[in-house]
């Protein structure tokens, strides 16, 4: 058997000035939902969150509802979902997370409860190190709930971005917000504050919503960028270097679909793949 390794800078998480957690009440129109193996995505996921206030609940790690994906899902009016990506260049099951162990089996039996229902989606990724897969695991995301009869909103433009490829964009658009917090952490507030007020003006706080798609200016004067810049923690690279690693000191992502095992660096600075369960 063979493993593969790969050695990673430290990821660089967002800046949020407080964790934001909300709980569930009869207010609430929008869960929100995410993927994560470094954290980076959960502090993605807070800030979304903060900017919904009372109207949001969560945010959720996917991890913590699998079995009950559909009975968590149903209890709102619509849903945010944000992913990491890891395994850059793959066809499917990109995102590194639990995400991909649900896709195509406890999500692929939620038809018809989430036709109709209001999605958008949201992800991280490094636009300059992996530019030529640059946030991948988004347009898989976006894509199953489409798959599901969702009603997908919150494309944004994809202006301003430094990346020259992404499965998540569809002609000039992306499909979601996609936040970059290696080379534009800078940018990341802004970004989440116009997504927000753009999808409350979509609809996604109204009862059926208006399913109006309103494009999203990130826009910002591109800047000169060093090349080798760290890499994001929740994106790797598609040619890992082999060697043999012991596992100690890491979590065990296993998917069921594939038989396969992504260990990742609790200080999420590398990680491996065995075939099997761990």
């Amino acid at each position: 058997m063979r493993t593969a390794i790969i050695f990673l800078p430290t990821a660089i998480a967002f800046t949020t000035r407080c964790p934001h957690r909300a709980t569930h009440t009869a207010l609430n129109a929008i869960g929100i939902f995410y993927g994560t193996s470094t954290g980076s995505t959960e502090e993605a996921a807070q800030l979304i969150v903060a900017e919904f206030g009372e109207d949001a609940a969560g945010p959720f790690d996917i991890d913590s509802i699998q079995g009950k994906v559909g009975e968590e899902f149903a209890k709102y009016e619509a849903l945010v979902v944000g992913t990491p990506t890891w395994n850059t260049g793959a066809d499917t099951e990109r995102s590194g997370t639990g995400w991909d162990e649900i896709y195509y089996s406890e999500m692929q039996t939620l038809n018809p409860s989430l036709e109709g229902k209001k999605v958008a989606v949201f992800g991280l990724g490094d636009s300059v190190s992996y530019s030529e897969n640059y946030a991948d695991a988004t347009g898989e995301l976006h894509d199953v709930f489409e798959s599901l009869g969702c009603k997908m909103l919150g494309y944004t433009s994809t202006e301003g971005y430094l990346h020259d490829a992404s499965k998540s964009q569809r002609g000039d658009k992306f499909v979601g917000l996609l936040l970059d917090a290696v080379n534009q952490e800078e940018l990341t507030e802004d970004r989440v504050k116009n997504w927000v007020s753009a999808l409350k003006a979509e609809g996604i706080l109204e009862s059926g919503g208006s399913g109006m798609a309103l494009e999203v200016s990130m826009a910002e004067p591109k800047v000169k960028v060093d090349m080798d810049v760290v890499a994001n923690g929740e994106q790797k690279a598609s040619q890992p270097a082999v060697v043999s690693v012991s596992q100690t000191g890491f979590v065990a992502h296993y998917n069921s679909r594939t038989d396969s095992t992504m260990w990742i660096n609790v200080d999420g600075k590398s990680s491996f793949f065995t075939n099997g369960k761990p």
